[in-house]
């Protein structure tokens, strides 16, 4: 994007500072298209610059919608009314594609817990409390909300499963037989169905440790939040302990659901369930990302997620293992994978 425009910028940071002037610094992005940028001013303040190439077309998933604002701005507004920390919005020209927004620093979660491990549990229980105070506070939501008009439905359940077998398999030479394929699809379509029946509520669908920043106060900061939809109340939570990028024994992740079924005022019998679903959801989760992996290297050329498929394969495997005993569903699938990537 050598002809990015820079002239949108220069108007914000106007209303924002009365010297215009300003170094900028591009930064390290993920796998989006958007592109951010470290803006500080001649005052030694600083700011983020947030560019989608797209400008004021709303992305893929939300173009039904037709909303009038960002899905980001809307979705920032939902969660900060609920008490939950958002960056701040400085400035916006979102005709033009532009936001600048309060500069957080580099201290996501995963940078956090790379320089400084011993903060590991601690960090984890505030992100499940937070999760759950504010799946409550958003147990109800405006008719108006831009995260009711789209949800985790069958199709987009089953979707996601067969993006895995298309990149996570077919592209990597590892298709399946007709036998397999056959039994491959049929659990996909049942495993769909099944999570689609889960409680259904607010879902940032991608709360894990490279999108919580954590402040100087060790408060969590959501970002990356503006695909945000209806989905399994257990969905965050399987983001979160079950992140490709991080790992966690058991152990780890057991008492971080009990203290997500603390904070939620779940029963017992609640707290039975949410472990099965976690693990049901794991399956489907982690299977999308793993082929997620592999498409943004064949499709995107960036293989920077490329040493990720392996660990979120096993954390598949993972889950199916501990499935397999009362699920036949389950079973045959642990049965497929084994065959088609035992080294995985």
């Amino acid at each position: 994007m050598a002809d990015l425009d820079f002239l949108p910028l220069n108007e914000l940071v106007l209303k924002v500072e009365r010297d215009a002037s300003f170094s900028r610094t591009e930064m390290p992005g993920g796998a989006s298209t958007r592109r951010y940028f470290r803006i500080v001013f001649s005052s030694g303040k600083s700011a983020v610059a947030m560019f989608v190439p797209e400008g004021g077309k709303p992305e893929e998933i939300h173009k039904a919608a037709e909303h009038r604002r960002w899905p980001f701005l809307e979705v920032r507004e939902l969660l900060a009314s609920c008490g939950v920390d958002v960056p701040r919005i400085l400035a916006e020209d979102t005709d033009r594609g532009w936001l600048l927004l309060e500069d957080l620093g580099d201290d996501t979660l995963a940078n956090v817990l790379s320089a400084y491990p011993a903060k590991k549990a601690a960090l984890y229980t505030q992100a499940v409390t937070d999760l759950a105070r504010a799946q409550a506070r958003l147990s109800t939501l405006p008719d108006d909300c831009v995260v009711k008009t789209r949800s985790f439905d069958d199709d987009l359940l089953r979707l996601e499963i067969d993006h895995f077998r298309e990149w996570g398999l077919d592209a990597r030479g590892k298709s399946l037989g007709p036998s397999d394929r056959a039994l491959f699809d049929g659990i996909a379509s049942r495993l769909a169905k099944r999570i689609s029946a889960l409680p259904y509520g607010f879902t940032h669908r991608d709360y894990q440790s490279r999108n919580l920043m954590v402040r100087p106060s060790g408060e969590l900061t959501w970002i990356d939040f503006q695909d945000a939809l209806l989905g399994p109340r257990v969905y965050d939570l399987v983001a979160l302990l079950n992140d490709s990028y991080q790992e966690f024994d058991r152990p780890f992740v057991e008492a971080r659901l009990d203290e997500f079924a603390a904070t939620a005022k779940l029963s017992r019998t609640e707290r039975e369930a949410l472990e099965l679903q976690f693990d049901l959801v794991t399956v489907q989760r982690k299977l999308k990302d793993a082929g997620r992996f592999v498409f943004i290297d064949r499709v995107k050329q960036n293989a920077s997620f490329l040493r990720f498929v392996s660990p979120t394969v096993a954390k598949v495997k993972s889950a199916l293992t501990r499935l397999s005993a009362r699920d036949e569903d389950m079973s045959a699938l642990g049965e497929i994978l084994a065959r088609v990537l035992p080294d995985e």
